[in-house]
């Protein structure tokens, strides 16, 4: 097979030969990198897909499941085409296609249209159609509109929703609507396929179980339906898939060693925090197993089920290749031994890249506890209180306006005038950490505020904005992960010796900082550590 480490990797359904390889060996680290369409049969699966391959004369390559629709094909029964990880093009790529597609998946088009988007993004919507179906093969609103059937079929496969509830909680605008989307792409009415779920023996590849209430439910009522004085009114379930390997002890245990308190927790095997959402909040609990994260989501609104999941997954970085990845870093001799030993890190990133920002800033210069105090005492006189009904969780972090009018932390002059700057800059748009950010323009605009310097950015541009080749090299964590294994130390020398681990320097900083004994790199206890 191929590696698609490369840049050039972007738009691998433009090889057919080395797609019909894919699809012939049935490897599903290639599932969400491209479609197949079978002519024959007129529905699109999975490259992993376990019926009998086609003949190559009848495979068409799609880049995207809505360009396989778009294209009259419906999806496979099977392999579920739909709940197959996301592609990793759209987490390593920084032009408009790939900052469109994060938008999307966040649920922008649904939200604010295409205009919004086109807005966000600084073009025109005819200019950004243009660009989408050049490369993609589908503009925006089929792109959103795939987005939420596969929402759709998963809430129909695993509640009892009532048909209206569903259709709103994945962002149809009629029941006419959904109900035709539900044809067209499946091939069945939304009453058949939650009776063939129900019915069938296969688990579903995205969603293995779930409760809710109706989306209309009071909100004194809780997850579990009984008197708990919480405005939480469904809780759901539900699979997050994704390309193996994945190492989860560095990921969770870096989220749990810098949890700030009444946001974060790891409770019974699980990592939980809360989060804002468009119309609420929510608060999830993601627990790593062999083969999948599951995702426990209790939320405020039903309609913020596509955008909290697509959160989780840009948290968890699930959508990464890791094979690709690993086999690029493992080019030095000196990374090699840290790869083979723990393959598969993924780069602990955050559902809400302001927040994550504003922590870099209360970090500079002191220990992972100290951060974490600080955090926690901006957090209780600043955020929003909720209820948790099942765990310690206390607060929303606050919002950048909030932070905007209300007191500067306790914290030294210096980083008390960076952290104000910083808000500032976020509520005048001045630094912009959304998904659809310009990565470079996001850097320029932080290295022109007061008090923040190459690690609060490279930080920030890692953890916050997802880019994957950014690197801590001022990070002594780094620089003395980099001397036990071998290799220098010196910041110019270790940024020469790092060039050659582009595009992936992220991804080498986990395996760098997983030469040190620290609590980042170690999974918490299953059970009886509610810190």
């Amino acid at each position: 097979m191929w590696s698609l480490g490369g840049r050039d990797s972007a738009a691998p359904h433009r090889d057919p030969e080395l797609c019909a390889r894919a699809v012939r060996s049935r490897d599903a680290r290639f599932d969400g990198w491209f479609f197949v369409a079978v002519t024959s049969t007129g529905i699109y699966c999975r490259p992993s897909c376990p019926a009998r391959a086609p003949r190559v004369e009848n495979m068409r390559f799609h880049p995207t499941a809505a360009s396989a629709q778009r294209a009259g094909f419906r999806a496979c029964k099977r392999c579920r085409p739909d709940a197959s990880p996301g592609s990793p093009a759209w987490n390593h790529r920084a032009d408009v296609v790939a900052r469109a597609m994060r938008l999307i998946a966040d649920g922008v088009v649904d939200r604010a249209g295409v205009p919004g988007l086109a807005a966000r993004l600084g073009y025109s919507p005819r200019q950004l159609e243009r660009q989408l179906l050049a490369e993609l093969g589908a503009g925006p609103l089929a792109l959103a509109r795939a987005q939420r059937a596969q929402t759709a079929r998963l809430l129909l496969e695993t509640t009892t929703m009532s048909m209206g509830d569903v259709a709103t909680a994945a962002g149809f605008r009629s029941i006419r609507a959904f109900n035709g989307t539900v044809r067209e792409i499946f091939a069945l009415a939304p009453g058949d396929l939650r009776r063939r779920a129900l019915s069938g023996p296969a688990v579903p590849a995205r969603a293995v179980s779930a409760r809710a209430q109706p989306a209309r439910a009071v909100s004194a009522a809780s997850a579990d339906g009984s008197a708990g004085g919480s405005d939480l009114i469904a809780t759901i379930t539900v699979r997050l898939p994704f390309r193996a390997p994945l190492h989860p002890d560095s990921l969770f245990g870096h989220l749990v060693a810098t949890a700030v308190p009444g946001v974060e927790e790891w409770r019974d095997g699980a990592y939980r925090r809360t989060l804002r959402t468009p119309h609420g909040h929510a608060i999830v609990a993601l627990r790593p197993l062999p083969d999948h994260i599951a995702c426990r989501l209790a939320l405020s609104d039903m309609r913020d089920l596509g955008f909290v999941i697509a959160r989780c997954r840009r948290l968890l970085d699930l959508d990464a290749d890791p094979t690709a990845v690993d086999a690029h870093l493992c080019t030095d001799p000196h990374l090699a031994p840290l790869v083979a030993r723990a393959p598969g890190r993924r780069i602990p990133r955050t559902v809400d890249p302001a927040e994550l920002a504003l922590r870099a800033v209360l970090g500079q210069q002191v220990s992972v506890a100290a951060a974490r105090t600080h955090a926690g005492r901006l957090v209780r006189a600043a955020g929003q209180p909720i209820h948790d009904p099942d765990g310690g969780l206390t607060h929303l972090w606050p919002t950048v306006a909030d932070l905007a009018d209300g007191p500067a932390p306790a914290v030294p002059a210096g980083r008390r005038r960076a952290f104000t700057a910083l808000v500032a800059a976020l509520v005048s748009g001045e630094a912009e950490l959304d998904e659809g950010g310009d990565w470079s323009r996001t850097r320029s605009a932080l290295a022109g505020l007061p008090g923040i310097g190459p690690w609060t950015i490279e930080t920030i541009a890692m953890r916050a904005l997802g880019d994957p080749d950014a690197f801590v090299l001022e990070d002594l964590g780094v620089r003395r992960g980099a001397e036990r294994i071998g290799l220098p130390a010196t910041p110019a020398a270790l940024l020469r010796r790092a060039a050659a681990w582009r595009p992936w320097r992220a991804y080498a900083v986990q395996y760098l900082w997983a030469a040190l004994n620290h609590p980042i790199n170690m999974m918490p206890p299953r059970e009886g550590d509610h810190s």
